[in-house]
């Protein structure tokens, strides 16, 4: 398959820029696999498609403000790095913009208390950076970094907190994402409690969203395609939650791509999910047979996308694209603080 295959037009207005006053005010179109059809519906309603005893699976890991905004040193010049991956004590990947004006051998300071030099350039103007070693860098990050929001929300994050408030799950713990897992932004406490009065379970696992997750597929042919491994976690007690339910004939409910990914990455060829922590590394791409998910919930990704390939994966690449257009016409908002699916 190309990837010009994955292509849908979008109407700029629809990308949204703004999260909802409500976290699960979201509309949710429901996507039919076996009737090939779709219901619109609002995502409060997930609960009522949940059956006693199936799990519904998290992703709790929490974003961290992965973006800075530093002066070159001494020239004073603006320069902007985005934190990928941490490779060393204090040593990081980042892409930096512009990155013709951060060479090797370059010092950026972020504020008074924070500063990095550049110790290595990569392509596609990726730097490695190490930061001052005497300073607390994580808590110094914490503090002057911003909210990586994606580039199609085209606006200044919102210093009242809006964004650092609502570019995560309510449920988020463990630190170490450069993107939220959009899927799980819907969720609120009441709709938490709404899926447990139903009977079915909540299952926390780990996947640190990567940059991977959202980089642009720079290939024409879709299998030559590979997503960057992320770090994932999965504990001993919610392999056991998830394996049981399976065993009794209940759904596995995945919120979001990267649960799909973490969830699949430690299955056996039976569905059995092993607990286990280390990097993802599947790339899933149409023709992937689902050893562990049977619903997902994820929200409306970009055109081209890898995301778009994995959910096309999931429900069938023909029907993605009739239901994506439909949410077109029906004025869906699209991507991370947009609307959802489940697709079932």
């Amino acid at each position: 398959m190309h990837v010009s295959d994955f292509d849908y037009d979008l109407p700029e207005e629809l990308i949204a820029q703004q999260p909802l006053t409500e976290r699960d005010a979201s509309r949710m179109l429901i996507v039919d696999r076996h009737t090939q059809g779709w219901t619109d519906s609002q995502f409060k309603a997930l609960p009522n498609h949940l059956d006693d005893g199936d799990v519904v699976v998290i992703n709790n890991t929490r974003v961290f403000p992965a973006r800075l905004r530093g002066t070159r040193v001494p020239s004073g010049g603006r320069i902007e790095l985005l934190l990928l991956r941490e490779v060393a004590p204090h040593t990081w990947e980042a892409l930096s913009r512009p990155a013709r004006r951060l060479k090797t051998g370059s010092e950026v300071r972020f504020g008074p208390d924070l500063r990095c030099r550049v110790i290595d350039s990569l392509p596609d103007g990726v730097r490695v950076i190490e930061f001052d070693a005497e300073a607390e860098v994580e808590s110094l990050i914490d503090r002057v970094g911003e909210p990586p929001l994606p580039p199609y929300i085209k606006r200044e994050p919102d210093h009242r907190q809006t964004d650092r408030d609502r570019y995560q799950t309510v449920y988020a713990s463990r630190r170490g994402a450069i993107a939220a897992p959009t899927a799980g932004l819907h969720f609120t406490p009441d709709v938490i409690e709404a899926i447990k009065r139903r009977g079915a379970q909540i299952v926390e696992i780990t996947l640190h969203v990567g940059y991977g997750t959202f980089e642009p597929v720079k290939v024409t042919e879709v299998n030559q395609h590979r997503v960057a491994a992320e770090w994932f976690s999965i504990s001993a007690e919610a392999a056991a939650r998830i394996n049981a339910a399976r065993q009794n004939g209940n759904k596995i409910v995945a919120v979001g791509t990267t649960t799909t990914r973490a969830l699949e990455s430690a299955a056996l060829v039976t569905g059995e999910v092993q607990p286990q922590s280390g990097q993802a590394a599947l790339t899933i791409l149409p023709g992937y047979a689902f050893r562990v998910v049977d619903k997902l919930l994820t929200n409306f990704h970009l055109p081209k996308s890898s995301l778009l390939m994995l959910v096309s994966a999931f429900g069938g690449r023909d029907l993605m694209l009739k239901a994506y257009q439909h949410a077109v016409d029906e004025g869906y908002r699209f991507y991370s603080y947009g609307d959802c699916m489940l697709i079932r």
